[in-house]
């Protein structure tokens, strides 16, 4: 599938893998060749951390996503120093943990540290297993490497599958589609398939260092369960007075994603994204082609998109230790052997 392909048959993808009709709760899709079904909308487990929400506030929002048919729950280990991970585990009492599709990421890239993180996440969440682990803030291009060297992150998750601790396997990232194509080479060199990959899919990203032009039609290819974030740029996008919240969702969920995870830290705002999915319909391909028109001028630099071009948005460059020493590449790179 090449760019003209993916301009082409936004409506056909994206109506094909829609498993609810619109207007009977939220529609959902298939996660990959894992085969399970998600709600086409996820709830980003960096907002509902927030200091701006009591932790009543947060578990009430979260329960009112679940009960208004959001089943997949976003989270990370980092996310407001485990605060995010911790309010979705008292959420997810009383039986709501058997009503969702639970995620959640570890930024580990040795094996020790990430069975750590691994461990330290189950315990927040109040669960014995999440339904899906990812490699998180893959940005660099030494980060495949690292997680599938001996010794690596890698090890650590297969480790905690067998163990029962996680069902599938992904990575995330946020800053050079080419590190997502890198990772996933990477990954076929060790004989290992992917089930999920999420990544920024928003009406900017067409424009710049474009992730729906070069990695979305691998992962189409490949069968992997597609998770857009960024929809809105933690709302810098909106900032650009381009574009309305319910565009910026109906264009990623237009896109041949399994899930758009959204932030969602308000009732408002969760009635918002619950509106536009029971009222989904596919965008044409010309609806698009008009949308993006409107972005160009203001998606040429990424000057919206500031995951890809400032640091602001990695958790991973403000904390190495994570990251572990060097690896026998880059000491190779220094010694200059």
């Amino acid at each position: 599938m090449n760019r003209r392909e993916v301009l082409g048959g936004l409506a056909a993808l994206g109506s094909s893998t829609m498993l609810g009709a619109a207007g009977q709760g939220v529609p959902q899709r298939t996660l990959g060749r894992t085969g399970e079904k998600v709600s086409m909308l996820g709830l980003g487990g960096g907002h509902i951390g927030s200091s701006k929400l009591s932790d009543d506030d947060a578990i009430r929002i979260m329960r009112s996503a679940i009960d208004g048919g959001l089943n997949f729950m976003d989270n990370s280990w980092d996310y407001n120093g485990g605060q995010s991970e911790i309010r979705m585990g008292r959420a997810l009492r009383d039986g709501y943990r058997q009503k969702v599709f639970l995620m959640t990421k570890v930024d580990g890239r040795t094996k020790e540290e990430a069975a750590r993180q691994i461990d330290e996440s189950l315990k927040r969440l109040q669960t014995d297993h999440v339904d899906l682990l990812q490699h998180h803030e893959v940005i660099r291009f030494d980060d495949p490497d690292r997680i599938f060297a001996p010794g690596g992150a890698m090890e650590a998750f297969l480790d905690a599958k067998k163990a029962g601790k996680l069902r599938y396997i992904g990575f995330t990232g946020h800053k050079d589609p080419h590190v997502h194509l890198y990772m996933l080479q990477v990954a076929r060199e060790h004989g290992f398939h992917f089930d999920t990959v999420q990544m920024p899919l928003n009406v900017m990203d067409a424009h710049y260092r474009s992730f729906r032009d070069l990695v979305l039609p691998e992962l189409v290819k490949q069968d992997i369960g597609v998770l857009g974030m960024k929809s809105m740029g933690s709302a810098v996008i909106l900032k650009s007075n381009v574009v309305t919240p319910p565009e910026c969702l109906n264009y990623a969920l237009s896109l041949p994603t399994s899930v758009v995870i959204t932030g969602i830290d308000s009732p408002q705002i969760l009635q918002q994204a619950l509106d536009v999915a029971r009222g989904f319909k596919p965008m044409t391909s010309q609806q698009v082609s008009a949308l993006l028109a409107k972005t160009k001028a203001a998606a040429a630099h990424g000057e919206y998109e500031l995951f890809k071009t400032t640091a602001h948005f990695d958790a991973t460059a403000r904390h190495p230790e994570w990251l572990g020493g060097e690896t026998p590449e880059t000491r190779k790179l220094t010694s200059g052997s």
